[in-house]
């Protein structure tokens, strides 16, 4: 059962570190984090947000959810509230950490820009494969805008403070979101194996029986057939295609329903029924949103 930690002050306890210097958002360094024992909690489930860069726990496996972590390399992840976070620790390597941790109480957000916004940042829902891989350039860039939060927070607290802060975590999360953009394109051969992947998917999918039994199949349901977040695919396939998956989705059922349209003659209605459509109507006004014409004007056009 996972162990909730409430408070920023309780996780600074938890991993024996010093009081945070403000309830509600602290910078730490994941060498200062002390090692779990054999009796401390594996399963943490924290309500605050957790964005962090960490290089070389090469003793140490880290899950989100139900994935895991790889931390060969220098890996930035991002953890919304209430999400379970795991630590498995191997004792018998040599303990080697670094990097930093930012927390973030989502009441220090309140009344501020970043209120709404945070909660549209996708990466908040991705998972193990789906970690952000940095240069050390771009290492470096968020280093700073780290030690910036760190030393406004570690400074007297005044009137400026606050919105000073939440400007260099809207940085953070522009940098972050600019990065992720990179990595769609920089990891090219891996990003088009997974698009080949969606297309034979959803091929399978449009031929088989399942579209009639189960309608048109769904982004999530896509996504997990690819092992991979509905928003960080949806992401991927805007990078690469300029659509959506359910774009993609969308477009695989008109090419279908063409097909059918100008080499059969089944009533507009039966080729709903077969692609997954319970109401007719619905189909047609896709098929004309998608096309400019409806079915019957399609059909038409090949007597």
């Amino acid at each position: 059962m996972a162990k909730r930690i409430k408070t920023i002050s309780e996780f600074h306890q938890l991993r024996g570190l010093p009081k945070p210097e403000h309830p509600l958002i602290s910078v730490i360094d994941v060498e200062a984090i002390k090692h779990l024992h054999h009796d401390e909690p594996e399963n943490l489930l924290m309500d605050f947000y957790v964005i962090a860069l960490k290089k070389n726990l090469n003793n140490s496996q880290l899950k989100y959810g139900q994935q895991q972590y790889d931390f060969d390399s220098g890996v930035m992840f991002f953890m919304s509230p209430n999400q379970i976070f795991t630590i498995v620790i191997d004792n018998e390597k040599e303990l080697k950490q670094s990097g930093w941790a930012l927390l973030l109480h989502p009441d220090f957000l309140w009344n501020t820009s970043l209120t709404n916004t945070i909660k549209h940042c996708d990466f908040f829902d991705y998972s193990v494969n789906e970690a952000l891989f940095l240069s050390e350039k771009e290492q470096e860039t968020l280093n700073n805008i780290i030690e910036n939060i760190r030393q406004e927070c570690h400074n007297n607290i005044d009137k400026y403070s606050k919105q000073i802060i939440i400007s260099h975590i809207e940085s953070l999360l522009n940098y972050s979101e600019r990065f992720y953009n990179r990595q769609f394109i920089t990891r090219d051969k891996s990003h088009h194996q997974i698009l080949e992947r969606l297309e034979k998917l959803l091929a399978d999918y449009f031929n088989s029986d399942d579209l009639m039994s189960k309608g048109l199949p769904t982004v999530r349901h896509i996504a997990q057939m690819l092992n991979l977040s509905p928003q960080y695919l949806s992401g991927l396939l805007k990078v690469l295609t300029g659509q959506s998956t359910q774009q993609h989705i969308h477009e695989k059922l008109i090419e279908k329903a063409k097909e059918k349209l100008s080499t059969t003659d089944l009533p507009v209605s039966e080729i709903a029924y077969e692609l997954g459509f319970e109401h007719s109507q619905s189909f047609s006004k896709l098929f004309k949103t998608k096309t400019n014409q409806s079915p019957l004007e399609f059909r038409a056009g090949f007597n």
